[in-house]
């Protein structure tokens, strides 16, 4: 039996942590790679696109959807053993990440520690490149697995094909034709701890933490995005919504100089990051709330639904934000979720 549920004329609002009111034509719950095919196969009859929605954390949606959404809710761990001094293990794209990454530290597998409580699936992670807290993806990623709906035909993709960078993968570059089914991870046999970035020795001193181990790491990741984020199951919001700008370091410089508190640190290939967070706050945007669209009074990051903020109102206020930052700052903002139903 192919294992699919499909359900007509669905209600999104369950399916995205924003919580915005949307429909689709098709909702498709695949539990298994014959499911997901069969989503496929229903989208090719009824002449539609596809929308891959995962956990629902990482999009907005600003209009009803003439599409098949597929949720992928494929499971499975499988643990492959040790190679060249690394701990080998595939997990499926429907696994929970903050699970996931919660069952490597349990196996003494270590590294992703610091990506702990960042919301969705294993298979978003690698479309996104997932990072924080100064630890991104993609060092650990051996391949994705995937269904590459151009040939018609499953594939394998080594870590140097996926053209990660900051934020950034083929994936993300390509949206359409990848359905990642599994990520193989590489993973240390021994503590790697990365600790310098901000907040993160300073939630370990305040727990009493001298010595620190991945656990640690782990927890005080956990209590720092508690305490910063708000929980979508409270507020609707799709984490940090812009990603903070690389700029050239020439640039950096001439910021600093006039804006000597602004946040600014190093990236490769000469360019600098700025703190976006920052350039929104200084803009006046913190706090700030149209109807029930705003931004979070905590973190200026993260935008808000109050409760029945429509995805055309919450990119209204995500554009205005953008205009003001490049009229102050001469930088452009890149959205970080992926806006759909335009």
């Amino acid at each position: 039996m192919i294992q699919v549920d499909l359900l007509h004329s669905a209600n999104l609002r369950p399916f995205n942590t924003f919580g915005v009111a949307a429909r689709a034509r098709w909702l498709a719950h695949a539990r298994s790679i014959d499911g997901l095919l069969a989503a496929l196969e229903l989208a090719q009859r009824e002449d539609v696109r596809v929308e891959v929605f995962g956990g629902g954390s990482n999009l907005l949606i600003v209009d009803d959807l003439e599409a098949v959404v597929v949720l992928p809710q494929l499971r499975g761990v499988t643990w492959l053993g040790n190679h060249n001094g690394r701990v080998h293990v595939s997990a499926a794209a429907g696994e929970n990440w903050h699970d996931f990454v919660a069952l490597t530290i349990a196996h003494e597998a270590f590294g992703l520690e610091n990506l702990a409580l960042i919301p969705g699936h294993v298979g978003a992670a690698p479309i996104q490149n997932i990072g924080a807290y100064g630890v991104e993806l993609d060092r650990f990623v051996v391949a994705v697995d995937a269904y590459d709906r151009q040939r018609e035909q499953f594939c394998r993709i080594d870590r140097a094909s996926c053209e990660f960078s900051y934020r950034d993968s083929l994936f993300k570059h390509d949206p359409n034709r990848y359905l990642i089914t599994a990520v193989e991870f590489a993973l240390h046999t021994e503590a790697d701890l990365h600790l310098n970035y901000a907040g993160v020795r300073e939630q370990l001193s305040a727990s009493g933490i001298n010595v620190p181990t991945p656990k640690a790491v782990f927890d005080a990741i956990c209590a720092i995005r508690r305490r910063k984020l708000p929980d979508p199951a409270e507020i609707g919001n799709a984490g940090s919504f812009f990603k903070n700008p690389l700029v050239d370091t020439h640039l950096a410089s001439v910021l600093q100089a006039a804006y000597p508190t602004l946040p600014i640190y190093s990236a490769a290939q000469g360019k600098s990051k700025l703190a976006a967070g920052w350039l929104i706050e200084y803009c006046g945007w913190k706090g700030a709330r149209v109807l029930d669209a705003g931004v979070h009074q905590q973190h200026a990051l993260v935008l808000v639904n109050y409760g029945k903020a429509t995805g055309r109102e919450l990119l209204a206020i995500a554009q205005h934000i953008q205009a003001d930052v490049s009229n102050q700052f001469g930088v452009q903002l890149e959205i970080e979720p992926r806006i759909v139903g335009v």
